[in-house]
């Protein structure tokens, strides 16, 4: 069989899981590119106050490493951060991986792919796995006078650890799930705290109880037991919340239910206005947690929904003319979303770039691949079911979508493979027919919308993710062997 050489970009938590299906399968001829300094991904780069999951732990780990030492039901960001870290030593994937190296070109030519990085090294491989993440790049707020205010800021994603909360005046622009999270590790210890909201968000009630000494030691002893709890845990959430947001039914009645019960324990009838969406819950991305609303009952906590007008030296100025004075302003503006390794260039077949195919927003067949770009795969790739499943089990389900390939090239099936123009046309016009159904389509502005004001997400069950990609369908791809196989010219 033959050996081959496989370039992974990002060594978050999909990247390392590629790497050790790699090794479980005797490659060791594979390379990981990370532009950070470290392994985790999103929970490298976020480290912010009060970070923590709102998948369960049990279900938000690699079906091939179930962890018995989780500390809550819901994971602190630093406990999933240092997971990954520890799967990533156990498997002995850190000699592969070249931190601090950001990709910035693949060119297909002569039926391999040239990678070349940022310090302007290049190497030749024959497959590219892209595991960049669908939320990579933070987005900074465009509000005029940003950059002169005085005090500490930084964004969300940026979390400066120097900075100093306690006894000071804090601002937090944004209400999504880490505008919340911030607010709940905040507040509690900042002399005044004020959280600047553009648009409410409705909040699904969460508890987050510790596991016990006694419940890590039973799961360290039975490793099965621990395997039975992410089964149970995953049937749970898309049994569940998985549906609610796909279509109509119990399921999205109950989400609904458990949300609008929740805001009610808001006892001042304006603040509860004020906090109430004009939209269903669900459309937008849930903000998942508790005690986030009694916070504001403090006299030292304020809801401030007048739009910002300007950023000064001093604190942020209102359209109602007030000047809010802060110490410390905290942006928790979210990420410039479906960039997936944009703004990297990849040159497929016949010149085609792939910021040009993808302009004006990505796109690709059943989430793992796109056409004209060959021998590569997606893991967390466009129209994935991140609303609806734990990523682990979704790049999971995509790297064993991209062996079952590698592994026919290994026996000399063929040289390049990539799906074809009218199956991934297809794709989308069935992934586009199914969308009015979904809770993303009832009317909200979201990060889930595409260019075209249509959702990207995938509108399916997530079991039905894993049917789809369970075994290639032959006629939806297009191989070639070696003497059909062209550059990139």
């Amino acid at each position: 069989m033959r050996t081959p050489r496989v370039a992974i970009i990002g060594a978050g938590q999909s990247g390392i899981g590629m790497a050790v299906r790699l090794k479980r399968a005797g490659i060791d001829t594979f390379r990981v590119y990370e532009a950070r300094e470290g392994i985790g991904g999103t929970w490298h780069a976020n480290t912010y106050p009060g970070l923590y999951c709102d998948v369960p732990s049990r279900n938000y780990q690699y079906r091939f490493a179930p962890n018995p030492n989780w500390s809550r039901l819901f994971s602190p960001g630093a406990e999933i951060r240092s997971y990954v870290e520890q799967v990533a030593r156990d498997h002995d994937i850190l000699g592969h991986i070249s931190f601090s190296t950001e990709v910035e070109e693949a060119r297909f030519a002569d039926g391999a792919w040239s990678v070349r990085t940022n310090d302007g090294e290049q190497e030749t491989f024959d497959f590219v796995i892209t595991a960049a993440g669908a939320l990579v790049h933070p987005r900074t707020p465009s509000i005029p006078g940003l950059d002169t205010f005085a005090g500490d800021r930084c964004h969300s994603a940026e979390w400066d650890h120097a900075i100093s909360v306690a006894g000071k005046r804090v601002a937090v622009i944004g209400t999504g799930s880490t505008g919340m999270q911030l607010t709940r590790a905040i507040a509690p210890v900042a002399a005044r705290f004020e959280l600047f909201q553009r648009t409410p968000q409705w909040v699904l009630p969460l508890v987050n109880p510790p596991y016990t000494t006694l419940g890590r030691s039973v799961m360290r002893r039975f490793p099965a037991l621990n395997l039975r709890s992410y089964r149970l845990w995953q049937r749970a959430i898309e049994g569940t919340f998985g549906i609610a947001v796909i279509r109509t039914g119990w399921q999205r009645r109950l989400v609904a239910g458990l949300c609008r019960l929740h805001l009610r324990t808001v006892k001042d009838p304006d603040l509860r206005r004020r906090l109430t969406p004009d939209y269903p819950p669900g459309c937008k991305r849930l903000v998942m947690g508790s005690g986030f609303y009694k916070l504001f009952e403090r006299p030292t906590v304020s809801l401030v929904d007048t739009p910002i007008d300007h950023v000064e030296p001093r604190g942020i100025v209102t359209a109602d003319g007030v000047l809010h004075e802060l110490d410390v302003l905290v942006t928790a503006t979210g990420f410039v979303t479906n960039t997936y390794v944009l703004p990297m260039e990849f040159l497929g077949t016949e010149g085609r770039r792939l910021t040009e195919v993808w302009d004006p927003q990505p796109f690709g067949y059943r989430t793992v691949a796109t056409p004209g770009f060959p021998n590569v795969f997606m893991l967390i790739g466009p129209h994935s079911p991140f609303g609806n499943q734990s990523l682990f089990a979704i790049s999971e389900t995509q790297a064993d979508f991209a062996m079952q390939w590698i592994e026919r090239w290994r026996r000399g099936e063929f040289e390049t493979v990539a799906p074809t123009e009218e199956a991934t046309a297809r794709f989308n016009a069935e992934m586009k027919a199914a969308v009015p159904n979904t809770i993303w389509a009832a009317g909200c502005d979201s990060w889930y919308l595409g260019a075209d004001g249509t959702p990207e997400m995938w509108p399916w069950t997530a079991a039905h993710h894993g049917e789809v990609l369970r075994t290639p369908v032959p006629g939806d791809w297009e191989l070639k062997r070696v003497r059909e196989v062209s550059g990139a010219g």
